[in-house]
């Protein structure tokens, strides 16, 4: 392989690899993320297979150089179809004692260390927590340690910018994604365009990172310190356009082409909460397509906003985090008693209270499910991956026009930041959504029902469609408020045969494998990748196993009951303590097996593979 830079071509073996697994990490102000997005984006234009896990500190500004200040970017890239960003990783960039200490554990054996070790001073060593230096004391014995004076080498190679001292040393991050880029063979074209449009008004700016970057590959291949570099082929895909998207901009994008199907006005009406607020600022940018978003004062405001804007003909949605679910619980009810369509969209973070709010979880199936005061039923989905939001989102908003309901769709952390590419879908392409305002004034009553138990979606105003509406129990067909105890039955019955129905749009439930055996693992959520994967390896070696995947939470597909009895035994792998176990038991009556985890990271291949193991040999 021959790459143009600034200095002489030298040509180094290029070894084909089938993936690659690459993390950077750093002090939450070096820009991990940053250049980690980039990478994403120069891999993403050569066609791989990508998955990203960004892992961000859980306080805003930790103090520098402690453990608790690390952010992590990893990137799982193949010339084959992934599900997961990856295990064990091969190559660790690490920009600080701290980073090395948070991040080593989930380097491979013989796996890359590249290491900027100007950081290792005596200061940040003790930060860390370092009694000796790890480079010196034999404590990286088993890898390939690269160490590489990043900031010396950055500040170097910036010099002629004339930026200030404090300035140069932040484009270090972008000469430890240089040698990235070299290690890997990945193009620079992509962030240098990207330095283009960010820069624009700062040409010193500019200059200096771009500098930086090309240091950073020419470092990597001049330096006797790589003798070798990798190649990852592309992937074969389906023909079409694809682009890289994250889960929150995913959902966006969905919760956008389901107004534009039913040529509707978006109304997205939102609090900001980590880690749902990307979703608020991606449609922000979207005036031209009709959408319309309100940043509300609080999250009762928000969800009442977005209530107000359904009564009114719009597609409305609001989307927080569990914290502001629990806030918008009383909202929600209102919404199941008026009966019109909203999304309420909920991406999981871990709780309770403030929990870890940049770490991910499935915590909250039960609030969704559940949580409301009274017979309150909502139709409950889940997105199993990053460009899966999409498909899910707008699902939801079918779902809500064709039923008159308010649905509630389920994402998670990791979902909302992770990334990977995306065919994107033709409009017409899509299933219709249909809507219908207009209605015979004669006759017309708020909550008479059609087939499906819906009632009508009538615009306030319109001449002989006027109606009044409430957070008390309505009148059967009139609307009209009553306390009497025949009718209560009568309704909250009607609610709930109303949301029972929608089974009859919800595909039957789907197996990976054999369609009975020994052991069916069922997953739900973010979950999805990392259950495929480890099932799919389980298989390989002869083992009765197979796969189940819930998209619908409330109401379950009509076969799963079926389903689940065809296997001698059901393990239920979830970032809780078992909240979909509990249902499958208790709706079912199948003794399913509970496997949690709560650490606010997502399951390994590798344990999920153990606890499969075990429970094909019975072991609890």
């Amino acid at each position: 392989m021959t790459q143009v830079t600034d200095q002489k071509v030298i040509h180094k073996p290029i070894e084909d690899l089938r993936r690659a697994i690459v993390r950077f990490a750093g002090d939450s102000g070096d820009g991990m993320q940053l250049v980690g997005t980039q990478f994403t984006n120069a891999t993403a234009v050569l066609g791989n297979d990508l998955a990203t896990l960004p892992d961000f500190p859980a306080e805003i500004r930790a103090p520098a150089g402690t453990l608790a200040g690390v952010s992590g970017f990893q990137i799982n890239f193949a010339s084959d179809e992934i599900h997961t960003p990856g295990d064990t990783i091969q190559t660790l960039v690490a920009m600080n004692p701290a980073a090395l200490k948070v991040n080593l554990p989930d380097l491979e054996q013989g796996g890359h260390l590249i290491i900027n070790t100007d950081a290792f001073t005596a200061p940040n060593l003790k930060l860390a927590g370092y009694a000796s230096n790890p480079l010196d004391d034999g404590g990286l014995a088993g890898f390939h340690v690269h160490p590489v004076p990043m900031t010396k080498l950055t500040l170097e190679a910036v010099k002629e910018t004339g930026l200030k001292h404090k300035d140069a040393e932040r484009c270090k991050n972008f000469f430890a994604l240089g040698l990235a880029y070299w290690l890997y063979d990945r193009p620079l074209e992509p962030t240098l365009k990207w330095m283009d449009a960010k820069f624009g008004q700062r040409p010193e700016l500019r200059k200096a990172n771009e500098l930086a970057l090309r240091a950073g590959y020419n470092y990597g291949n001049t330096t006797e310190v790589f003798q070798v570099h990798y190649r990852v082929r592309p992937a074969r895909q389906e023909p079409g356009i694809y682009r890289k998207v994250r889960g929150n901009d995913a959902t966006a994008l969905g919760l956008m082409a389901a107004a534009w199907k039913a040529g509707k006005q978006l109304f997205y009406a939102s609090y900001p909460i980590t880690p749902a607020s990307d979703i608020l600022h991606e449609l922000a940018r979207h005036k031209n397509f009709g959408v319309r978003v309100f940043q509300a004062e609080d999250e009762i405001a928000a969800i009442c906003a977005a209530i107000g804007a359904a009564y009114g003909g719009a597609f409305a949605a609001t989307g927080t985090s569990g914290p502001g679910m629990a806030l918008k619980t009383e909202g929600l009810g209102l919404a199941v008693m008026l009966e019109l369509p909203l999304v309420v969209i909920n991406v999981q973070r871990g709780g309770p209270s403030t929990g870890l709010p940049t770490k991910t979880e499935q915590a909250d199936l039960f609030q969704a499910v559940m949580g409301r005061n009274g017979e309150c039923p909502v139709p409950v989905l889940a997105a199993r991956s990053p460009s899966d939001c999409f498909d899910t989102a707008f699902e939801a908003f079918r779902i809500a026009v064709r039923y008159m309901t308010p649905v509630i769709m389920l994402s998670d952390g990791y979902l909302a930041n992770g990334s990977e590419p995306w065919r994107v879908p033709r409009l017409e392409d899509l299933p219709a959504i249909e809507v219908r305002h207009d209605y015979p004034a004669e006759g017309f009553q708020p909550y008479m029902r059609n087939e499906r138990l819906a009632r009508p979606w009538a615009i306030p105003g319109t001449r002989g469609l006027a109606h009044r509406i409430g957070g008390l129990e309505k009148e059967d067909v009139t609307g009209k408020v009553s306390y009497d105890p025949e009718n209560h039955q009568r309704m909250v019955d009607l609610r709930a045969r109303k949301v029972a129905g929608i089974v009859e749009m919800i595909p039957d439930q789907e197996v990976l494998g054999d369609p009975e055996g020994e052991l069916l693992v069922v997953s739900w959520g973010g979950t999805y990748g990392s259950v495929r994967t480890a099932v799919e390896q389980v298989r390989q070696l002869g083992e009765s196993v197979s796969h189940a995947h819930l998209r619908h939470l409330h109401p379950m597909p009509a076969n799963l009951g079926d389903v689940l009895r065809r296997f001698r035994r059901v393990l239920v792998p979830e970032l809780n303590l078992g909240q979909l176990c509990t249902l499958l038991r208790a709706r079912y009556l199948v003794d399913a097996r509970p496997f949690g985890k709560v650490k606010g990271k997502p399951f390994n291949v590798a344990e999920l593979v153990e606890r499969i193991d075990r429970a094909l040999k019975g072991v609890e």
